[in-house]
C-alpha cells in the first residue's frame, strides 16, 4: 500500500468537487433537505398536538445520523461511477494503483463528507428548531463510526454489483441505500416491525445505532451489548464486502468487463 498514491486520488477528488458547484450542491443540498422537511414535520406535530410526543424529538437526530451512512455509501459507488462515466476507470489502473489504495482514497472521502455534512447539518437544526446534538454526549462517536463502515461495506457492495452487472446496474448506486432504510429503522422502533422482519432488520449493524440512539435520547444508556453487536456485525459484513469486491473486480478484469465499462 502507498500512501501517496492515495493521498494523490484524494487530491484528484479535492479538484474535482473543488472545481464543480454542482457536485457540492448534491452533496449538501439533499441532507440540508430533509432536515427542512422532517423539521418542520415536527414542529407541525407540536402545533397539531400541543406537545411533541418522544417518538417526533427523535426524527431529526435519525436524518442527521441517516446521512453519517448515505454520504459514506455514496462517496464510494459515486466516486467509482464517475470515473466509469469520464472514461478515466481505465487510466487509474493502468498507473501502479492497487484496488485497496482506490478503495481507501474513496472511503476516506466518504469520511470527509459525512463529516463536513453533519458540519453543517447540526448548526441548522439548533438554529432552525433548537435541536442540541450534543444531547447523545460522547455515545455519537461510537454512532458516528458504526454507521460510516455499514456506509462504505455498502458502497463496496454496490460498485461490486455495478462492476459484475455493468451500466444497467448504476441506479442501484442510489437505491440500495433507501432499499435496507426500513430495516435500519432510523426513524421508528425496531418494535413496531413485523416478527420476522425484526429478525432481519436486527442482522442490520445500523439497527443498534438508531435504537441506542433513541435510548440515549430518552435519558437511558446505550447498552455496551448492543454496541458491541453492532460493531462486530459491520465488521463480519466489510470483510464479506471486500472479499465480494475483490473476487468480482478481479473477474471483470480477467473477462474484458472493465474495457467494456470504459467505453
Amino acid at each position: 500500500m502507498s500512501i501517496a498514491r492515495i493521498k494523490g486520488l484524494l487530491l484528484r477528488y479535492y479538484y474535482c468537487y473543488s472545481r464543480s458547484t454542482f457536485r457540492i450542491l448534491d452533496i449538501v443540498f439533499w441532507p440540508v433537505m430533509d432536515l427542512l422537511v422532517w423539521g418542520f414535520l415536527t414542529m407541525y406535530m407540536l402545533k397539531v398536538n400541543g406537545s411533541v410526543p418522544g417518538v417526533f424529538t427523535f426524527l431529526i437526530g435519525s436524518v442527521i445520523m441517516w446521512n453519517v451512512l448515505y454520504r459514506a455509501q455514496q462517496a464510494v459507488s459515486v466516486s467509482f461511477l464517475e470515473d466509469v462515466w469520464s472514461r478515466n476507470f481505465i487510466n487509474i489502473f493502468v498507473a501502479p494503483v492497487r484496488t485497496f489504495e482506490f478503495v481507501a482514497a474513496t472511503c476516506i472521502s466518504g469520511l470527509l463528507q459525512s463529516v463536513c455534512v453533519s458540519l453543517i447539518m447540526i448548526p441548522l437544526a439548533y438554529w432552525f428548531y433548537q435541536y442540541n446534538f450534543g444531547m447523545l454526549g460522547y455515545c455519537m462517536i461510537p454512532f458516528f463510526i458504526n454507521l460510516l463502515l455499514m456506509g462504505w461495506t455498502i458502497g463496496l457492495v454496490t460498485t461490486a454489483v455495478i462492476i459484475r452487472w455493468g451500466h444497467q446496474a448504476e441506479a442501484l448506486a442510489w437505491a440500495i441505500p433507501f432499499l435496507i432504510q426500513p430495516i435500519c429503522c432510523v426513524f421508528y422502533p425496531v418494535d413496531v416491525l413485523p416478527a420476522w422482519l425484526r429478525a432481519i432488520s436486527l442482522c442490520v449493524p445500523a439497527t443498534y445505532v438508531f435504537e441506542g440512539m433513541r435510548t440515549v435520547l430518552k435519558g437511558g444508556s446505550f447498552a455496551a451489548k448492543d454496541l458491541a453487536m453492532s460493531v462486530v456485525l459491520n465488521i463480519i459484513y466489510a470483510l464479506l464486502a471486500a472479499l465480494l469486491f475483490e473476487y468480482l473486480f478481479n473477474e471483470a478484469r480477467k473477462n474484458g468487463k472493465l474495457t467494456k465499462m470504459n467505453t
